[in-house]
């Protein structure tokens, strides 16, 4: 038996290797991802362990937000002084060094990453631990001095002795280049400006009694753990976090892990994809491989091989299968692996290569999913081939499934579908965010389960209705082409399954997205007043010499601030919640039409004040008038009156999680040397709004990172937003459609190889080589468009129920993209014609007495 596995194997490699290719799609995207983010992790891990100082002090960070508010929190500086005393410490230093500065040339051009990394401007000094040395020119020697590095020097064409003007909280202030330094670790991307240390505090911070970090070194012998425990003990409780060089790495890695988490979550949702598309691949191409084999089985049996040695010989079949899959797969994987440590590289993040970490655990992954998808995929056909009689080596091959009722289908398919659009119904009818979502989910996944198991069901009406006009259009080879599509339910309905996957899940996102940028239009254009908005291209605050700029413009009436703060609410209900609240100049009503369902705007950013959203206050127990204590950084805290609750279907723009926001007085006094965010700009009378933005861009044009949009940018900003979401999902759509394709590839090549006597014989009675082909690319085509419409109709279910869960965090509009839906299954029929191509070909290329005798 092993013998014969074996063989038949081998006699079928041709036909097995696009079902192959499915199992090395798969195990690349998880390899890659794998191999991937453990090398990153591994590289930063090395970064942060050679670079951090033995003990460090900083501010004791207990606020984060996704919103910057542009303020730096420091230390004294003359902190230093009481560490460097401590017994055990070797050397310490007073670190200045501050994220998200913006460094331009003089022709006001920004140097620095264009790919989201900050440009930190630092002290410069040199330890052991220095991720840079000095390759050229001198060290920075007083104000107006400066080194950069040399990854940026060169991508910016940045010399020795240009000048540079650093924008940074406190102002702008030029400097001269007189020296490149080069990492000697992993660059992670950003670009770094050095400053003399004597002069860093007061350009960076606004005062050289600041810094933003002590950077301890242990004396021999001393140990990590000791040396914090010394310094802890010297300085005092206050407002530091210690931290020593293990703590900090991990601290650091952590951080870095959310952005790992996503790139891989992104690669394995590929790798979900290709498995569960090449899922029906592998059954199909068994099934049918499996009835084309229906006398080769049976004379096993009769021979006296058991049901138990057929059945383990298709399994093995699928092992080999599987084994090979997850070997071109994992070499795949690594090759994937590698070119996005180039694309990488690309970004500004070097990666080496030669590093490139491949623990045991990934290939174990790689090995368990090919296998195990073939395993699973196949289990069913080896079940249905362990079934076939002796008696069938006596008769002509059978195509298994044909004429078997599908009575079980439907009943299964009906009370799977059943539940998962009761989940769908509940989805649509839930009051509550988290039940709806968890509804969506269940209903997903059953409607989609229902729409595989009764898709054989679907198969005949819906074909007959797509393929109508073919036997009109196209004659007799039109008919012969429906019929085909409906000879077996079952493998159509199986083909048909692969692309529905992809279809569906982009019909279902297509929907979302269009009714997210619906509600935003609706949005911007129901609560934004003001002409002009400024804003960071990348939303980071930017300083007030800006602001400045922007309020000295000519033509210019208003001019209203938003800066965002990190805080902690303590609510009624007693839950304590950590979000971003936004500050407000007074005059926002007239920038901002805001709905309320209770208070108004001079009462939220009165002093003490703070606005509300109102289904938030609900939620916790706020009313109008209550108080609640809100937690500010660095320990500050303050008891705030509610003077508004908001209607603003969601959080209308005024911050994250509750919509809270107050006035801007209160943020600077409670989070001082903060930013502004964005500048709401409203033109005077008899100031054209072309004139007034054509003078606002020469005002901004030393200013690069900051842009002035109307309207109608900002909602073209949105849409581009929401678009890289969709982008991922297109791509997904397109990695299902390759493997939908080869699914149709596999089905039409041994269908043609298990009609061949068929074919032969339409061939003698006078069906010309290019009536076959059409014939074939027809079946094809109803093929890929029944999926298609499965697919689209489903999706649309989903994308609906979907904007229901939105709908509750205030996106209410439903849009649906119908130019996407038709574009789409304009490209399944095109994708019905390419995957038929090959196989028609060969068709119509067979000879036809060998075709008649074939058996």
């Amino acid at each position: 038996m092993l013998k014969a596995t074996l063989r038949s194997f081998l006699a079928h490699k041709g036909r097995l290797a696009l079902s192959a290719l499915a199992v090395v799609l798969s195990v690349a995207f998880v390899a890659g991802s794998l191999i991937f983010s453990d090398t990153v992790a591994r590289t930063f891990d090395r970064l942060f362990a050679s670079t951090s100082a033995d003990v460090t002090v900083e501010p004791k960070e207990d606020l984060k937000s996704r919103a910057p508010s542009g303020a730096v929190q420091t230390v004294p500086a003359a902190l230093r002084d009481r560490v460097a005393k401590v017994e055990g410490v070797a050397a310490a230093h007073a670190d200045v060094s501050v994220p998200y500065v913006v460094v331009v040339d003089r022709h006001d051009r920004s140097v620095g990453p264009t790919s989201g990394a900050p440009t930190i401007a630092t002290s410069w000094y040199v330890t052991r631990r220095s991720p840079v040395r000095l390759t050229s020119g001198h060290a920075p020697h007083g104000a107006g001095e400066a080194l950069l590095d040399a990854d940026t020097a060169g991508k910016r064409h940045v010399r020795i002795g240009d000048t540079l003007r650093v924008q940074a909280q406190p102002g702008t202030f030029p400097v001269r280049v007189v020296g490149i330094a080069t990492f000697t670790t992993t660059n992670p991307g950003s670009a770094l400006v050095f400053l003399d240390p004597a002069v860093a505090g007061r350009e960076l911070l606004g005062s050289a009694d600041r810094a933003t970090g002590i950077s301890v070194d242990a004396a021999p012998g001393v140990t990590d753990r000791e040396l914090k425990r010394r310094v802890g003990e010297a300085i005092g409780p206050g407002p530091y976090d210690l931290k020593t060089a293990d703590e900090r790495a991990r601290s650091a890695a952590a951080d870095l892990g959310g952005f790992l988490d996503v790139i891989k979550w992104v690669m394995l949702g590929f790798a979900g994809i290709a498995v569960l598309v090449g899922v029906f691949l592998i059954v199909n191409t068994f099934s049918m491989l499996i009835a084309q084999r229906t006398r080769e089985l049976g004379l096993l049996r009769a021979l006296g091989a058991d049901r138990r040695q057929v059945r383990r010989s298709v399994l093995t079949e699928a092992v080999l299968l599987g084994v090979t899959g997850s070997t071109l797969g994992l070499a795949a994987g690594i090759g994937l692996a590698f070119g996005l440590i180039r694309l990488m590289g690309a970004f500004g993040m070097n990666l080496r290569a030669t590093e490139m970490v491949i623990g045991w655990s990934t290939p174990v992954a790689a090995y368990a999913v090919g296998v195990g998808v073939t395993f699973v995929a196949a289990y069913l056909p080896a079940r249905r081939a362990a079934g076939v009689s002796p008696m069938a080596a006596l008769a002509d091959a059978e195509v298994a499934g044909v004429g078997k009722p599908l009575k079980a289908r439907a009943i299964t398919g009906t009370l799977v579908g059943a539940v998962g659009a009761a989940a769908l119904a509940g989805c649509a009818a839930a009051s509550r965010t988290s039940s709806a979502a968890s509804l969506l989910g269940l209903g997903v996944v059953l409607t989609l389960v229902a729409t595989v198991i009764a898709g054989p069901l679907l198969v005949r009406p819906v074909i007959r209705v797509l393929g109508g006009a073919f036997p009109a259009l196209f004659g007799p080879v039109g008919r012969m082409s429906q019929r085909n599509a409906l000879r077996n339910p079952r493998r159509t309905g199986a083909t048909a399954a692969a692309l529905m996957v992809g279809l569906a899940l982009v019909g279902g996102m297509s929907v979302a997205s269009a009714s997210m940028s619906a509600s935003f239009d609706r949005q911007i254009d129901k609560t934004l007043g003001a002409d002009f908005t400024v804003q960071n291209a990348n939303f980071m605050p930017f300083t007030r010499e800006i602001t400045d700029r922007v309020r000295g413009t000519e033509g210019v009436r208003l001019v209203v601030r938003q800066r965002f703060a990190p805080v902690a609410v303590r609510l009624p209900d007693g839950e304590r919640v950590t979000t971003t609240a936004a500050g407000y100049d007074s005059r926002l009503d007239q920038v901002a039409h805001v709905t309320y369902a209770a208070g108004n705007t001079a009462a939220a950013l009165a002093d003490g004040g703070l606005g509300m959203d109102a289904a938030f206050a609900r939620d916790h127990g706020v009313r109008l008038g209550s108080t609640v204590a809100v937690g500010f950084p660095g320990g500050r805290t303050a008891r705030m009156t509610v003077g508004a609750l908001t209607d603003q279907d969601g959080s209308g723009g005024f911050g994250s999680q509750g919509g809270l926001f107050l006035g801007i007085a209160a943020v600077e006094k409670y989070v001082p040397g903060g930013q502004d965010a964005a500048l709401y700009v409203d033109k005077a009378p008899g100031t054209g709004a072309d004139a007034l933005r054509a003078r606002l861009e020469r005002t901004l044009k030393p200013y690069p990172q900051v842009q002035v949009r109307d309207q109608a940018d900002y909602k073209k900003l949105v849409h581009d937003q929401i678009a890289v979401l969709l982008y991922l999902v297109y791509a997904l759509l397109g990695l299902a459609i390759v493997i939908a394709v080869l699914g149709v590839v596999n089905t039409l090549a041994l269908s043609v190889v298990e009609r061949t006597r068929e074919i032969g014989l339409l061939r003698a009675i006078g069906l010309g080589r290019r009536q076959l082909r059409r014939m074939i690319r027809l079946e094809s085509v109803v093929i890929a468009v029944f999926g298609a419409v499965l697919g689209l109709g489903l999706g649309l279910v989903w994308g609906v129920c979907v904007q229901r869960v939105l709908a509750l965090q205030g996106m209410t509009a439903l849009a649906i993209p119908w130019g996407t839906i038709v574009a789409v299954v304009v490209g399944s029929a095109v994708v019905g014609i390419v995957a038929a191509l090959l196989p028609a070909l060969r068709a119509s290329r067979m000879n036809v007495l060998a075709a008649i005798a074939h058996e």
